[in-house]
């Protein structure tokens, strides 16, 4: 496995913004020209921390399903937007750029994101076309394309489902100006790439609105989607096992802990 820290760092960035990579090696006896699709883990953390309960344990899981895995620790406040988004799209370039020598298939590098990461996951996917991201990050805009996003009870809507302070860490100073345009159901457009969701039905943090307004949206444009919704369970549940729960047991849910075999099949299949 190639395992780097690598520094990732644009203008606003946190000094510790780092990707994590956990690179599969070829092996001459069994794949030694073979390229794998990347997955790209933002974990949650309301915009101000990134948590570890979503992030190395999923790396692990992702890699034991023959893909690539590199976790994104952005930039949360008192960074603020694009900080975040910006340091995304630098990953998906430095990824793409990278693909020969890291075995990745160009064509599959797909953005993951829990919570609020789920949102700076969507956003990438809503957002990875506008001229000013690849302006800004000095990149052509082919070279920033996301094939896909897998959310996880996602922050989405700044309307009345919002989880407040999500946006209030990601706008600070900038909220009233910008807390409509990151409202996300109302950005998907025919390039937000294929999806695959998951949320909790009583989800009392994060509800479920914000993936259904974010599945609606992606049904009116015809974005292929693969969206699961648990009657049981709480917010931020990781891979729902004690792998990933908390010091106290929460985040252990038996019924729930199918996501991440779901996502197996449609990673198989994208």
């Amino acid at each position: 496995m190639i395992h780097e820290v690598i520094q990732i760092q644009v203008e606003g960035s946190q000094p510790d913004t780092k990707l994590y990579t956990y690179i599969l090696d070829n092996s001459p006896d069994i794949r030694p020209d073979g390229v794998r699709p990347i997955v790209v883990i933002c974990p949650g953390g309301g915009y101000s921390m990134t948590s570890d309960r979503e992030a190395e344990a999923l790396a692990v899981k992702i890699m034991a399903m023959g893909s690539h895995a590199a976790i994104l620790r952005y930039s949360c406040a008192p960074s603020v937007y694009p900080t975040a988004l910006k340091e995304l799209a630098t990953v998906v370039s430095l990824l793409r750029k990278n693909a020969e020598k890291w075995h990745i298939d160009k064509d599959k590098i797909i953005v993951q994101g829990s919570s609020a990461g789920g949102h700076l996951a969507a956003s990438y996917g809503v957002f990875w076309k506008e001229p000013f991201l690849a302006e800004e990050i000095n990149e052509s805009t082919e070279q920033l394309k996301p094939n896909g996003l897998i959310l996880s009870y996602p922050v989405i809507t700044s309307g009345p489902f919002a989880h407040r302070e999500s946006f209030q860490n990601l706008l600070g100073e900038r909220y009233e100006e910008l807390i409509e345009k990151m409202s996300l159901e109302k950005q998907v457009s025919v390039d937000t790439p294929k999806t695959f969701i998951w949320h909790t039905f009583p989800d009392d943090c994060v509800p479920v609105e914000n993936s259904l307004l974010f599945v609606m949206a992606l049904r009116e444009r015809n974005i292929p989607t693969e969206f699961h919704m648990y009657p049981v369970g709480g917010h931020g549940l990781g891979l729902a096992t004690e792998e990933t729960a908390c010091p106290n047991g929460y985040g252990i849910q038996k019924e729930c802990q199918s996501w991440i075999s779901l996502l197996e099949t449609w990673l198989k299949n994208s």
